[in-house]
């Protein structure tokens, strides 16, 4: 019985307002749609007037029965579990649903409920005549016992409505409830024995397991409590989607509970078969029971998945149709589907990378866009769209950008040889002072040294890590510490040094040679010192 509680539950917290949602029109029948909207919309808890629905009733002088015909109407439609799409319903005045008899008409649904339609007279569309005749007894297949009468006896509060279900809905869900328990536990006992005596055999009588019995019995029994279930489920008047919801489940579950009894006949079945093998002198026949339970079981299983595949809407006729003919390519085709499919799930579980991520892979660099089932689809800097097999993605080695925690930026700045060494120092103090003092980089691990002595340069290693979230703001922040490194390089004089061949002639003796005037340190310092109170002010500004 905990498949009736679980569905007890379901149908109790399913979503709130399940009803047909309709927007205020004007009352008008000039097609099929402004009938049924004006019909349906006026009879909604919302909306509730009996008398402008009625208007869609012809040939009904009495006001009060018109009225009663438009609300057994709707009940009908609820009853059934029959939900009007407004979308679908014409709204060209002149339609015509058979173009041989010429009649204009239109069924609202013309498999489950064909003595229900619509017909234009005199330019607007009412229910027809055939629709009102057939109302008392359509209403009275639905509703057998009269059940529909205990909503009058309903107190005012009893309507009162939670999650989309009124309060005396919820007292019939709870009274079939307890109605199915006490069937459960009757039909249960009453049916184990009829079970075993059809069962038993005299020349095998032992060979049974009471497990099966008992099991078959149970299933009955909950298959049964459905069929009253789904019987006295339209009295309630639930919201058509979720009465849709709820049939679906029944029939779900009904369709269930027949495969798990089939199994347990098949077990009784191949039971009794093993016995009758045995006495046999032959071997193959017992080789083949085993072979024989498989093949039964799986034909069981599979009748029951395409029942409930109908259930759900399925086309099942294209299903098969398409599993019988192409079984060859879909066995050739399902290896690398398969490798695709698992790729998928190794993606999802171990989560390289996310939507939005900037990974590398084979060549390849770019954002992902979408994670399918079957391939990734990754936007690269050209703008152009690459979609990778989800199975081969999964063997790659991938580099996610996406995933860093702080952006690292290096770069060798070239000065000139001929630059003094104390310019040189306070060059390099300086470009220390605008990676500390720049508000995105990271304030460890930042490394500025004179790092080599080219042929034609000394170089100058900057090493620096940005906190930031995105690649463009990484880009604001090197063009910051970029222009601020060249004007301290125009403030200390420090030249940039260039690929560049020199000559150099040496002075001959008789030559005097004058020293190199040596830079005053202080003037140096102060320099530096200006630069950094401006620069400071700037950011700190900026």
């Amino acid at each position: 019985m905990r498949i009736l509680l679980c569905l007890f539950l379901v149908l109790s917290f399913w979503q709130l307002g399940q009803t047909q949602n309709y927007d205020d029109l004007p009352v008008t029948l000039k097609s099929p749609f402004n009938t049924v909207y004006t019909h349906l919309h006026y009879l909604q808890s919302d909306n509730y007037d009996p008398e402008k629905s009625a208007r869609t009733i012809f040939g009904v002088e009495d006001k009060e029965e018109a009225k009663e015909v438009a609300i057994k109407l709707k009940q009908i439609l609820d009853g059934r579990g029959l939900f009007v799409r407004l979308n679908r319903l014409p709204q060209n005045p002149n339609f015509r649903e058979d173009s041989i008899s010429n009649r204009q008409v239109y069924t609202l649904f013309p498999l489950e409920l064909p003595e229900v339609y619509v017909e234009r007279i005199d330019s607007l569309w009412y229910y027809s005549a055939e629709t009102i005749d057939n109302v008392d007894k359509l209403h009275k297949q639905v509703y057998p016992f009269g059940t529909d009468r205990l909503l009058n006896l309903v107190p005012q509060f009893g309507h009162t409505k939670v999650l989309g279900i009124a309060l005396w809905q919820y007292l019939g869900l709870l009274i079939l409830l307890i109605g199915a328990l006490l069937l459960h536990a009757i039909l249960s006992r009453i049916l184990n024995p009829i079970v075993q005596r059809l069962t038993r055999s005299k020349l095998y009588p032992s060979i049974i397991n009471p497990k099966w019995i008992s099991r078959i019995a149970q299933y009955t029994s909950i298959i049964i409590i459905l069929r009253f279930i789904q019987l006295f489920l339209t009295a309630l008047q639930l919201p058509v989607k979720t009465f849709q919801f709820a049939i679906i489940v029944i029939k779900i579950l009904t369709v269930t509970l027949v495969i798990m009894v089939l199994l347990q006949v098949v077990e009784i079945v191949m039971a009794y078969a093993k016995s009758v093998t045995k006495k046999t002198d032959s071997k193959m026949d017992e080789q083949l029971m085993p072979i024989v339970k498989r093949v039964l079981q799986a034909v069981v299983i599979s009748v029951g998945i395409v029942q409930i595949l109908t259930t759900l809407d399925v086309d099942v006729t294209t299903l098969i149709a398409g599993i019988s003919i192409g079984g060859l390519a879909l066995a050739l085709a399902a290896q690398d589907t398969l490798k695709n499919l698992f790729g998928s799930l190794m993606i999802f579980l171990d989560r390289p990378f996310q939507i939005g991520d900037w990974i590398n892979f084979a060549d390849i660099d770019g954002t992902v866009e979408e994670v399918g089932f079957r391939s990734t689809r990754v936007r690269t800097f050209a703008n152009s769209l690459v979609y990778v097999p989800n199975g081969k993605l999964a063997d790659m080695t991938i580099n996610n950008f996406g995933l860093r925690i702080y952006r690292r930026f290096t770069t060798k700045i070239a000065i000139a040889y001929s630059t003094p060494t104390e310019r040189i120092e306070a060059f390099v103090e300086g470009v220390r002072f605008i990676l500390k003092e720049h508000p995105s980089t990271r304030k460890q691990g930042q490394e500025v040294h004179l790092n080599d002595m080219n042929a034609s340069s000394l170089d100058i290693l900057v090493y620096v890590f940005f906190d930031v979230a995105d690649w463009s703001a990484e880009l604001k922040g090197k063009h910051q510490i970029l222009m601020s490194i060249i004007e301290l390089a125009k403030k200390l004089d420090v030249q940039f040094a260039f690929p560049s061949t020199s000559i150099y002639v040496e002075s001959m003796p008789e030559q005097s040679k004058d020293a190199p005037q040596k830079e005053e340190l202080g003037a140096i310092q102060a320099q530096l010192a200006e630069f950094e109170k401006q620069l400071k002010a700037k950011w700190k500004l900026g």
